[in-house]
């Protein structure tokens, strides 16, 4: 089919992270972690230090790697850069809030729950009119 975003077949899709400390730790020790040859990692650890200037470059470099598939954000960091989460609208990587310890996830502000709404909303009038 024309025009479908593929997630790449050779068994090299990643899943990035950006979050807290103990959101990271958790998924590291499942396995989702990586490092490549240039020593980069698939995941940014936010702490009180770490600025969105370098929450903004770690979210635009994991969107443009091919080997990423998806890439899951901690809700209170998304909306820290909600410009750049709301503004993206490919389907790979797909961009997935998750809330973490500290911070109750909101669905309110949950840009896919909020697309999704907005497409059933839309479903939902153009099949009154039929």
């Amino acid at each position: 089919m024309a025009g479908r975003a593929t997630i790449p077949s050779n068994n090299s899709a990643l899943i990035a992270m950006i979050a807290d400390e103990d959101t990271i730790t958790g998924f590291l020790m499942a396995g989702v972690g990586n490092v490549d040859l240039r020593r980069k990692t698939n995941y940014l650890i936010v702490d009180s230090k770490t600025t969105v200037k370098a929450i903004e470059d770690a979210f635009k470099e994991f969107i443009s790697k091919d080997d990423i598939a998806i890439v899951l954000i901690s809700q209170y960091v998304a909306n820290m850069i909600r410009f750049l989460v709301d503004s993206y609208n490919k389907p790979v990587p797909a961009i997935l809030e998750i809330p973490s310890k500290d911070h109750p996830y909101d669905p309110a502000h949950d840009s896919v729950l909020s697309r999704v709404k907005y497409l059933f909303s839309a479903e939902s009038v153009a099949s009154d009119r039929r």
